[in-house]
């Protein structure tokens, strides 16, 4: 409790430049990121951090210091001039997509890997920490950093929010922004650098490595709880705070471990809390509305053939046992008891002595949907002269999502 307490009243400065600034480089880059995925570029911000390793090494190399300032206009600079790259060998070769964007991520991590290793042979001893790029080291932010980290956030979130409308085009139907004459590569430009600018300032908390899950893992969860624009961006700001906070309060209460794989890992675990448990488009929210579907199907059937029954008995209200039922039509034997008893429960059918019969509001649901079964196979024989043996099969099928207005359109074609 008292290292809980500790931490979330942020009394240490450390702690306090820890938690602000990953905080910071979390939402700004998930910002970023729903719009890099919208536009299905998300392996962008892959390659983005890799290529900002050499441009680390270089200014450090050309300044001999770490500087934080330093250091991001320096990885800007090779960050940005890959995804120019990129942009060249896709316009002016066959070089598809993700063959240019792999082909410069490996390049350009070679290339910091090889000035890495030159750095480390020199005598400077400002080297040492130079590695911690590779895989982040939130620990060690500072005052300044965290100056830095909030100014380049700020830039970003008011650059997004004053070109929201435009990127929310440019996303969604970029040739329709060209067709009105927007400025779209101007406007592609600027997001590129947006692109380039996130990923510079969460490397040094998160890694080159890890960075590109910071871009893309928190918008790729806010996906599954709504799709609203709006909501998706402060959805996916608010999984990136919450993974950066969490994230460095298990590095603060186990100091071995690293906050950026800690980062990641959290706002993974996010992600597949969101796949699986979003009300709509969650993977179990899925099954469910799967299973009604089903259950809505078998009931119908099983009303429908009761109807059927009765209309060739002359008694639709007569007592059918299981066997009967299974006699005319082929449903699995739990299959019918299990939609029986469904259909029992909405008052659809009566049972007694081992035998279901229809009740008023049951044989009316199953004329209903006999109904809309013959009006269907009438239609595909008429209108579109569909060969005999195809009729029956297709009106199974449509029968169960013909709605009302349909059925009063056919009602009419067919008089």
């Amino acid at each position: 409790m008292k290292a809980f307490l500790e931490f979330f009243t942020l009394t240490d400065p450390n702690i306090r430049y820890v938690v602000l600034g990953t905080m910071l480089l979390t939402s700004s880059a998930a910002i970023v990121g729903t719009f890099t995925l919208l536009k299905k570029k998300a392996l962008l911000g892959d390659a983005t951090a890799h290529a900002a390793f050499p441009g680390i090494c270089i200014a450090f190399m050309l300044t001999g210091t770490k500087h934080p300032i330093y250091l991001a206009i320096g990885a800007f600079t090779t960050g940005w001039i890959a995804l120019l790259l990129i942009d060249i060998l896709i316009k002016h070769s066959k070089i598809k997509e993700d063959i240019a964007t792999a082909l410069l991520l490996s390049v350009t991590f070679g290339i910091g890997t090889l000035l890495l290793s030159i750095i480390q042979n020199t005598s400077n001893a400002a080297q040492l920490g130079l590695n911690n790029y590779l895989f982040g080291k939130a620990a060690a932010l500072l005052g300044e950093d965290l100056l830095v980290l909030g100014i380049l956030s700020i830039a970003i979130l008011l650059t997004v929010v004053g070109l929201f409308k435009e990127f929310t085009l440019i996303a969604f139907d970029k040739a329709f922004a060209e067709s009105i004459h927007m400025r779209v590569n101007l406007l592609e430009f600027v997001f590129t650098s947006l692109i380039v600018l996130a990923i510079v300032i969460g490397i040094r908390a998160v890694g080159i490595v890890l960075m590109a899950a910071m871009l893309i893992t928190p918008a790729a969860a806010a996906r599954f709880w709504t799709d609203r624009l709006t909501k998706m961006i402060g959805l996916a700001a608010l999984f990136g705070a919450i993974s950066g906070l969490l994230g460095s309060f298990v590095s603060y209460l186990f100091p071995g471990m690293p906050t950026g794989p800690w980062i990641v890992l959290i706002v993974t675990a996010i992600a597949y809390i969101s796949f699986l448990f979003a009300p709509h488009k969650g993977l179990l929210a899925k099954k469910l509305r799967q299973y009604k579907h089903q259950n809505k199907i078998l009931q119908e059937n099983i009303l429908k053939l009761f109807y059927e029954i009765g209309e060739e008995k002359g008694d639709f209200f007569g007592n059918c046992s299981t066997e009967e039922l299974m006699q005319h039509r082929a449903i699995p034997h739990n299959k019918l008891i299990r939609g029986l008893v469904s259909l029992e429960k909405a008052s659809l059918l009566y049972y007694k002595g081992n035998k279901w019969r229809l009740t008023g509001a049951g044989k009316n649901e199953g004329e209903r949907i006999a109904q809309r079964h013959r009006l269907w196979e009438l239609y595909l024989t008429k209108y579109l002269k569909t060969k005999p043996a195809y009729i029956h099969e297709n009106a199974e099928l449509i029968e169960h999502v013909l709605t009302p207005e349909l059925v009063k359109e056919l009602n009419k074609l067919l008089n």
